[in-house]
């Protein structure tokens, strides 16, 4: 089976510190040969489709696509990259000729990619009759927001960007005299009059209100975690919840552009692509790493495809970002002796042996806001909560939560680095124990456990200083001079574990029960050293090969969709 981590020697694997060309890519320069009037004929009426083809620049790449005759659709600059219409003769031209160029087919990125039955009765049927939040702040409350929020700290004056279905405009997602709410559209490539936004889909309000739903939005008993944020609402997906990576990307490269003028400080990505390559060859994830070198804070979902093993998606296995796992305080938001670790939450390690997630979240049955025309509400109205409500469960949901924490904290301390948020927020995790005292999940399930907001602004005792990903540079990852492996492992018998940790094990012994209260006092220490990057070596076993065969495999179909996990049976 292939097995790429066999070919290393003297602990540096030489394909990764090359570029990564595609096979039948010669060396010569742009062919400058005339094409017959037949020849022309054909390529017009020849079957065209979308890729992403990139080159030294976004310059270049859009000057070789043009003289092979395909026609641009996307600019994609923050991957040095255009999105081109092509038909296969045109794409075999460009490989052949144009050293180091490269060339992937866009893939269909959904929202509505994975459909999940009911989860296994949990005991929590019972209690929905039961449950009753009349101030829909429970996830405020399990993180300690709620205690920001009486001292003026709500994310006044941080940017906030969503890539998703766009956002409602509705009461508590507009524009007010003390924050601002743009709207653009990646499909368009326009912006959109405050006002006039839709969202025929609804998760993307759900999860921009989460977020930032100011205090305009109580008439319905409801308000975000940063309820003061500039909302920077990114619509790359339909009512359907159909989009491409095309979509995506351009959503980024607008977010990366615009970073400064809007003082975008936090990228929420609430999607989780299928895996097909590793994290530094998908596109998507480029625009990602982009993004966090630009001092943005990506966080991103783990997924909805748990409890297995090594179901981290897309973007979420960038070592890099925040991914977020969903917890649910199983219908009893004051009670948290019988909180759990939602089952459909991703778990990890990644391909690459990282630990994720890093953090928690509430991510079951949250209620926020949602357009009474979303396709959403009308395929699950039971879930409907009152005029302008809906209750979710999904990472989507959590990783909202922890976008919002993330601007409560750069409120306070606007220098902080994308490093140094996600350090501060590991530090102050507090992971789920036994009585015991032992982990009730494993590292690879519950990452630093579950987020606090409170201690993550005010009572942190750590040096200022201190970062993730210590051993690790962004900027020779995307320059492709380095790439990086973490200390996860797997043994002869199957088992996951974290290199010179002891006792997190993955074993059937991490059973999915409640009973485990969320504790203070496990503090991750020594530089969270699962974060750490180094070359991997031939000494690391992956016995089960990785998903994706024959090396690096972009196909020229559209059939790998992804999902954005909008919808999972509540928790």
């Amino acid at each position: 089976m292939f097995s790429p981590f066999t070919t290393f020697r003297a602990g540096i694997w030489l394909t990764l510190l090359m570029p990564l060309v595609l096979p039948g890519c010669a060396t010569t320069g742009p062919s400058t040969a005339s094409v017959a009037p037949t020849q022309e004929a054909a390529a017009r009426t020849a079957p065209k489709a979308a890729y992403i083809i990139q080159y030294r620049s976004a310059a270049e790449a859009a000057e070789v696509v043009r003289d092979a005759g395909g026609e641009i659709t996307h600019e994609l600059t923050v991957i040095r990259a255009v999105g081109a219409e092509l038909d296969e003769a045109q794409v075999a031209q460009l490989r052949e000729t144009h050293n180091g160029l490269r060339v992937f087919a866009d893939r269909a990125v959904s929202l509505d990619a994975y459909l999940f039955a009911a989860q296994p009765d949990t005991g929590v049927q019972q209690h929905k009759n039961e449950y009753v939040d009349p101030v829909g702040d429970a996830p405020h409350t399990i993180i300690g927001a709620d205690r920001l929020h009486d001292n003026w700290i709500d994310g006044w004056g941080v940017g906030v960007a969503v890539i998703d279905t766009g956002a409602h405009a509705m009461a508590g997602l507009e524009s007010n005299n003390w924050r601002t709410v743009w709207y653009y559209d990646a499909f368009k490539n326009t912006f959109l009059a405050d006002g006039k936004s839709k969202d025929g889909s609804g998760h993307g309000t759900h999860v921009s209100s989460i977020i930032a739903a100011d205090y305009a939005a109580t008439q319905h008993g409801f308000y975000g975690v940063a309820p003061s944020v500039d909302l920077i609402s990114v619509k790359a997906f339909n009512k359907d919840g159909q989009g491409s990576y095309l979509d995506v990307i351009r959503g980024i490269d607008f977010v990366v552009r615009y970073r400064e003028k809007l003082n975008i400080r936090v990228l929420n990505l609430s999607l989780s692509a299928e895996i097909h390559s590793f994290y530094w060859d998908d596109p998507l994830n480029q625009a990602v790493m982009a993004a966090w070198e630009a001092g943005i804070v990506v966080v991103a979902s783990a997924g909805n495809r748990g409890p297995d093993a090594m179901t981290i998606g897309v973007p979420g296995n960038v070592p890099y970002v925040i991914t977020v796992g969903a917890m649910t305080d199983n219908y009893t938001p004051y009670d948290p002796t019988d909180d759990y670790l939602a089952t459909f939450s991703s778990t990890g390690p990644t391909y690459e042996g990282f630990v994720k997630p890093e953090v928690l979240a509430p991510g079951g049955h949250i209620e926020a806001m949602m357009p009474a025309d979303g396709q959403i509400q009308a395929e699950h109205v039971e879930y409907k909560e009152g005029p302008g409500l809906f209750v979710m469960s999904g990472t989507s949901q959590a990783t909202a939560v922890v976008s919002g924490t993330v601007a409560l904290m750069l409120q306070m301390e606007p220098n902080l680095t994308p490093d140094q948020v996600k350090y501060r927020l590991m530090a102050t995790a507090r992971p789920a124990t036994a009585a015991d005292g032992s982990l009730a999940y494993s590292v690879f399930q519950q990452g630093a456990g579950l987020i606090d907001a409170y201690a993550a602004v005010l009572e942190y005792d750590g040096q200022p200083a201190a970062a993730a990903n210590q051993g690790m540079s962004v900027s020779y990852d995307l320059d492709g001079l380095q790439h990086y492996g973490g200390r996860a492992n797997q043994d002869e018998a199957g088992n996951f574990y974290v290199m010179d940790l002891d006792g997190y094990i993955w074993t059937d012994g991490y059973v999915w029960t409640d009973g485990f209260i969320w504790t203070d006092g496990f503090i991750w220490t020594d530089g969270f050293i699962w974060t750490d990057g180094f070359i991997w070596t031939d000494s690391y076993i992956w016995t089960d090969g990785f998903i994706w065969t024959d090396s690096y495999i972009w196909t020229d179909g559209l059939s790998e969709a992804a999902s954005i996990n909008h919808w999972v049976e509540q928790e």
